[in-house]
């Protein structure tokens, strides 16, 4: 990047530097202001651009597959659902695109402002722990906001349980960014152990099953993966599991939450209610009839919940109707109550609760083929480098298996998901990208 003044070196890489380092603090208050950041960084980084007619960033291979991902979107919104919501959606998911190209050059021309963006995610995260560990001991957290859920913890989040989600997805940015910028000598990266060990039994008291199963997601790749972070995560993962016996074992609300009620939402436990007086001479018949009893609840294991499971199941049969190009962005909440694919009241939503589905359902087999490219080319890559490993070569840097973790939590196909174009959830996912696309780049030179 060239730059003919102090001014315009502020106005088009100061100042949007600095709207990308506070970006995890706006992902606090909602989605306006870190959507409000993203675009116009993208605004200011397109007008850099035009004012020295220079389109070179744009010529990557991975910039055209996005270019490609959203013209389709664009053109199934406009043809196959033509609506205000579906269009709007679908033309401003450019500014994500033009994002990552964006950070990458700013990552490319100075790299200095990295340490201002992971400090600012280090404070969010130490405020957020203070602050959630209050809220769960006094019932309200330190404004005076009360728990919206008696057995949850949400801290400034309110009433929007997503607490355990923050935390769950900027953890592997956090910890990745921790050992890129600090020395083990560092006084500070031995407070930081302390809070990564915090921060795991925080997301657990959230009550969020899905981000604390991302977690530990998060945690075995980087473990398996890593060249010399594998007994500082194992350390971690292992202290931060001991103190959650350790609450659960006096408050056992948390565990009832993430396992028992998932054990029972998923029907795998079968209740046997027969008297324990029963005569002996019953036991045969008794035997025989949880026999039956086993084989027709067998039909009725449910997909993480019942209501999960029909609306997966309504999902697809809506799919099975619109093979190719889907029913439209958005428009899954116009046809799961559609007699034809509607399987019960709990078949609605917004969207289906999967990202993999909702694409196939929305987008039709096209727009999913984009998603599962995406995962395959990971699952590649993350696989030749552990065939590597056991060479003892490697393909990724410690930091990249770091940025890669927080990657596979947004491609993991099984697991419950919330809607794939929600603006809050792709600006998580955006600001991992640059850092890869950088340090690769630094790796190959």
């Amino acid at each position: 990047m060239i730059f003919n003044s102090k001014l315009e070196k502020f106005f088009f890489f100061d100042f949007p530097v600095c709207l990308f380092s506070l970006i995890p603090f706006f992902l606090i208050t909602g989605p306006f202001l870190s959507d409000f950041a993203i675009s116009l960084i993208s605004v200011i980084f397109i007008t850099y651009c035009i004012n020295k007619k220079n389109f070179s960033y744009f010529k990557k291979k991975y910039f055209y597959y996005f270019l490609a991902f959203w013209l389709y979107l664009l053109l199934n919104s406009l043809i196959n659902n033509p609506n205000f919501d579906s269009i709007k959606i679908s033309l401003f998911f450019f500014r994500f695109g033009v994002f990552v190209i964006a950070i990458t050059a700013f990552l490319e021309f100075d790299i200095k402002f990295i340490k201002y963006f992971f400090y600012v995610i280090f404070l969010c995260f130490l405020v957020l722990i203070i602050d959630g560990f209050y809220q769960y001991f006094f019932d309200e957290n330190i404004i005076g906001m009360k728990k919206s859920n008696s057995f949850r913890v949400s801290s400034f989040f309110g009433n929007e349980l997503i607490l355990g989600s923050y935390l769950s997805r900027l953890w592997p940015i956090f910890f990745g960014l921790s050992i890129l910028i600090l020395n083990k000598k560092n006084k500070l990266f031995y407070f930081l152990i302390l809070i990564f060990i915090l921060s795991e039994v925080l997301i657990f008291l959230s009550g969020e099953r899905v981000s604390f199963f991302y977690i530990n997601l998060s945690a075995i790749f980087i473990i398996i993966l890593s060249n010399n972070l594998f007994k500082l995560r194992l350390v971690t993962m292992l202290c931060s599991l001991f103190i959650i016996v350790i609450i659960s074992y006096f408050n056992t609300s948390a565990k009832d939450r993430i396992i028992n009620k998932t054990i029972s939402q998923m029907n795998l436990v079968q209740k046997d209610n027969q008297k324990d007086n029963q005569k002996d001479n019953q036991k045969d018949n008794q035997k025989e009839n949880n026999k039956i009893k086993k084989i027709n609840n067998l039909k009725e294991i449910h997909i993480f919940t019942k209501q999960h499971t029909h609306m997966y199941i309504t999902a697809y049969r809506i799919y099975l109707d619109n093979k190719v190009f889907g029913i439209g962005v958005k428009n899954f909440r116009n046809l799961c109550d559609d007699p034809r694919y509607e399987l019960s009241k709990m078949s609605c939503s917004n969207h289906p609760h999967n990202s993999y589905l909702q694409l196939l359902t929305e987008t039709g087999i096209i727009g999913f083929a984009f998603l599962m490219i995406t995962f395959l080319y990971f699952c590649k890559y993350a696989i030749k480098h552990a065939i590597n490993k056991l060479g003892k070569k490697f393909f990724f840097t410690d930091f990249e298996v770091c940025i890669l973790s927080g990657i596979l939590i947004y491609l993991w196909p099984f697991v419950p998901t919330g809607n794939i174009f929600n603006n809050w959830l792709n600006i998580i996912i955006v600001l991992y990208v640059p850092f890869l696309i950088w340090s690769r780049k630094l790796s190959k030179s």
